[in-house]
């Protein structure tokens, strides 16, 4: 009787530990699943690097033919007077001061080719390159009142503009910013790393109910 029930038992638990039919199908299924998705993790991973690669291809091809254009606009430019392309910043809305350091020269310069005085070869490159990139950025950008968008703080609580950029030969930050691709903070990073430190303060450029920007102490 004692050697029946042992017998039993043992059977009993021989059956117990050996694995059922059921469970090494979930035991299989769960290795392929474990498998496929292994796979498709490598699979988008070397995806993404390529595709963050091209990204990068990409954004250096555009950025050398857009200055190419930049330059052949620049270039067709130069073929006007310096007084009237004076003319037509100025009708743009841009200032004589803003002008002057956008071609980094002197108020007074600017005047007096306004006026019809002879400027140099480098100064007449600079005030055409200046208008053929106005040109570029509303043509390809959409951007209306380009003089005031110059004008415009990337962020508000630093005083850096567009012509802060370009007046510090960054025109490429410039084109960046008006085609909308990066963040504005990302761009003063790369102009200056250390901009927040730079420009901390207790103040905060707001705009106020006419419409016009103002400072006001930051609650």
């Amino acid at each position: 009787m004692i050697k029946t029930f042992a017998a039993k038992a043992a059977a009993d638990s021989a059956l117990a530990t050996q694995p059922t039919a059921n469970s090494t199908i979930t035991s299989a299924t769960l290795s392929e699943t474990s498998l496929m998705a292994a796979s498709l993790t490598a699979d988008v991973g070397w995806a993404r690097s390529k595709a963050r690669l091209l990204n990068e291809d990409f954004n250096v091809l555009h950025r050398d033919i857009q200055d190419a254009e930049w330059r052949v606009a620049a270039s067709d430019r130069c073929k006007e007077s310096v007084a009237t392309m004076l003319g037509e910043l100025a009708d743009r809305g841009f200032a004589w001061r803003d002008i002057a350091r956008l071609v980094n020269v002197s108020v007074p310069a600017v005047q007096k080719w306004r006026k019809g005085e002879r400027a140099s070869g480098d100064s007449r490159w600079r005030v055409a390159s200046l208008l053929a990139a106005c040109d570029l950025i509303s043509d390809h950008y959409m951007v209306d009142e380009i003089a005031s968008w110059f004008e415009t703080p990337l962020a508000l609580s630093a005083p850096v503009t567009p012509i802060t950029l370009y007046a510090a030969d960054r025109a490429d930050l410039v084109f960046e910013l008006a085609s909308g691709n990066s963040d504005p903070e990302m761009l003063l990073l790369q102009f200056d790393p250390d901009w927040r430190e730079r420009y901390l303060s207790d103040f905060e450029v707001f705009e106020a109910g006419d419409g016009n920007r103002s400072i006001r102490m930051k609650s």
